[in-house]
């Protein structure tokens, strides 16, 4: 990892932080800002890589996965950013998927690590992919009780941010191509 991607890690995390903090304070109405700012992340992430397919990536071979990526980030933002009138609990519904998602995709990386030989940072991974799920789980029994989910919500988001900032100081495994 570059020193340019560890300083994006770190802010990353500073950001997660900030974001379970404030649901955690303010369970009831801190979601809305969650949403446009998980919407407006999603919009310049997309703008991002569609820049990238039309600068670059286009005369790569398999090139077309960063448009084809690029588009479906896109639509998420704007999906994310049309969630501000609906009710509240379809949007905790909305961000309990995307933090499932964010824990199988942990588990799979997991997965992969441990059958390319990398080290122990594996256990870390899945530890986190199994915490985001149960965390879901726990979310969906409680839906009825939205502050609770709130509050589960931002214990979860909180949890991933000092994963996040922790892997930011973590040395990285050096992988050699044979």
């Amino acid at each position: 990892m570059t020193k340019f991607q560890r300083a994006k890690n770190f802010i990353k995390g500073l950001l997660m932080l900030a974001a379970g903090g404030l649901v955690l304070f303010i369970p009831g109405d801190s979601y809305l800002l969650l949403l446009t700012f998980l919407a407006l992340v999603l919009l310049f992430s997309g703008i991002n890589t569609l820049i990238y397919y039309f600068t670059m990536a286009r005369f790569m071979t398999g090139g077309k996965i960063m448009l084809y990526k690029g588009i479906i980030v896109l639509n998420f933002s704007i999906l994310t950013a049309s969630l501000v009138d609906v009710p509240r609990i379809y949007v905790l519904m909305y961000l309990i998927a995307i933090h499932a998602f964010s824990g199988l995709v942990e588990i799979l990386r997991a997965l992969e690590a441990k059958r390319y030989g990398g080290g122990r940072s594996w256990h870390l991974k899945l530890g986190h992919g199994l915490l985001n799920l149960g965390m879901c789980i726990l979310c969906c029994i409680f839906i009825k009780h939205v502050k609770t989910v709130s509050i589960i919500y931002a214990m979860g988001i909180i949890y991933s941010a000092i994963l996040t900032i922790a892997a930011a100081f973590r040395k990285s495994d050096l992988v050699y191509i044979q």
